[in-house]
C-alpha cells in the first residue's frame, strides 16, 4: 500500500465516509484498528476443538484472520459497513419453519447474492475516498479472504457479538451484512460496542441441533448451515431429524432474539425474495432439474450448496415432513439418482416416512 497524502484532515475524513457510506446504501459504517489479538486466542481455540468441520480454510491461513496487516500489508485501520437484508415479512418465517411440508430458506440469501453487491458499493466507497484525497491503499472484504469481520465490527461500534456468535446491535437487531475496508488511512477509530445479551439464553435453548455449546461457543458442525452448505457429505444421521424442514442455512437463533424487534426492514429491491423461495413446496423443490436449478438461483447464494447438496438437504426435509403419498412419490423418483449422496439420503427419509405410517 502506498503512504497517503499529508494535510488531511482525518477526523472530518472520517465523518464524511461515514455520510458517503450512507448515500450507498450502508446503514452504518464503522472505524477500527487492527490489533486483534484477543479474538486470535479464541480462534486458536475454537479450531484446536475441531470446531470448523471441514472448513479447512478457517486454518489454512494461519495468523492472516487475526491480524489485518499480514492478508494486506500496510493497514493500519478497517472501515466496517453494515447493510440490512430483513424482508418486509421477517415474522412470516415461523410460520414457514412449522408447516413441514414447506422448504425453509435462510432470508439471507432469498434474493441476490450480497457479495458481488456489497463489494460493488464499497469499491464506490473507495472511489469516492479517493476523489476526495487522492491515490490511498486499500482492498476491499465480503466474506473473500480470511477476515475476522465480525469482531472487527465490533470494535469499530457497529455491534457486539452476541451468544449465538452473530453480531447484534442495538437499534436494528442482527439481520444485516457486513464488508470491510482495508486502508493505510490513520483515521480516528471507534469505541467498540458493549455486550448486552445479559442472562438471555434464548439463542442456545431453540438451536435444533444444539449446536451453540455454550454462551459465545458455536460447533460448526451441527450447525444447521454448515451442515446444508459448508458440507459437502452425508450429512450425519444424528442430526437429520432435527433438521426438520431448514434446507438451506438456519434461522432460529435470530428470529428468537429480543433485540431483532428493532430489526430494520431492507430498502434494498435486490434482496427481495425471488421464484416464491421464501415458502414453497418441498416436493416441487424436489422436482427442479440442474438446469432448472441453476436457472432459478442465477445470482443468488443458493448455489454455494450445488444442484447434488440441494437434493440431499430436501431429501432430508421430506423425510421430516408429515406422512403422504406426493412425498413418497418424489421420493421414489429419486431413489435411483446418479448421486450416491442423494440416493443415501432418499433412502433414509424413505425409511423415516415409513416409520410414521
Amino acid at each position: 500500500m502506498r503512504s497517503p497524502a499529508p494535510a488531511i484532515d482525518y477526523a472530518l475524513l472520517a465523518r464524511s465516509i461515514k455520510q458517503w457510506a450512507r448515500d450507498l446504501g450502508f446503514a452504518e459504517a464503522g472505524i477500527s484498528g487492527v490489533d486483534l489479538a484477543e479474538d486470535e486466542v479464541h480462534l486458536q481455540r475454537w479450531l484446536a476443538e475441531g470446531h470448523h468441520g471441514e472448513m479447512d480454510y478457517m486454518a489454512r491461513h494461519g495468523a492472516k484472520r487475526s491480524r489485518p496487516g499480514e492478508l494486506e500489508p500496510g493497514t493500519r485501520r478497517v472501515i466496517s459497513v453494515r447493510m440490512d437484508y430483513a424482508p418486509p415479512d421477517i415474522d412470516r418465517a415461523w410460520s414457514v419453519i412449522e408447516d413441514g411440508e414447506l422448504g425453509y430458506i435462510s432470508r439471507y440469501t432469498l434474493g441476490r447474492d450480497y457479495h458481488k453487491l456489497l463489494r460493488q458499493r464499497l469499491q464506490k466507497l473507495a472511489d469516492r475516498i479517493r476523489a476526495e484525497i487522492g491515490d490511498f491503499g486499500y482492498r476491499a472484504y465480503v466474506d473473500s479472504a480470511p477476515v475476522l469481520e465480525k469482531a472487527l465490527a465490533r470494535n469499530a461500534g457497529l455491534g457486539w457479538i452476541g451468544k449465538h456468535t452473530v453480531l447484534i446491535h442495538r437499534r436494528a437487531g442482527s439481520y444485516f451484512f457486513l464488508g470491510e475496508l482495508y486502508t493505510d488511512l490513520p483515521l480516528p477509530v471507534d469505541t467498540p460496542a458493549s455486550e448486552h445479551c445479559g442472562s438471555c439464553r434464548r439463542c442456545l435453548d431453540v438451536c435444533p441441533t444444539q449446536a451453540i455449546v455454550a454462551p459465545y461457543r458455536l460447533d460448526a458442525r451441527r450447525c444447521i448451515s454448515y451442515l446444508t452448505i459448508e458440507l459437502k457429505g452425508s450429512i450425519p444421521e444424528e442430526l437429520r431429524a432435527p433438521m426438520g424442514n431448514r434446507i438451506f442455512g438456519c434461522d432460529d437463533c435470530q428470529l428468537v432474539c429480543p433485540w431483532n424487534k428493532f430489526a430494520q426492514t431492507t430498502a434494498e429491491p435486490d434482496f427481495a425474495p425471488r421464484h416464491r423461495l421464501d415458502g414453497s413446496k418441498l416436493v416441487e423443490l424436489f422436482a427442479w432439474s440442474e438446469a432448472e436449478f441453476l436457472q432459478r438461483t442465477e445470482g443468488m447464494a443458493i448455489r454455494r450448496t450445488g444442484y447434488e447438496g440441494w437434493l440431499r438437504n430436501i431429501a432430508v426435509a421430506l423425510g421430516n415432513a408429515p406422512r403422504s403419498d406426493a412425498v413418497r412419490t418424489a421420493l421414489l423418483a429419486r431413489a435411483d439418482h446418479p448421486s450416491d449422496l442423494v440416493r443415501e439420503h432418499v433412502a433414509w427419509a424413505l425409511a423415516r416416512q415409513d416409520e410414521t405410517r
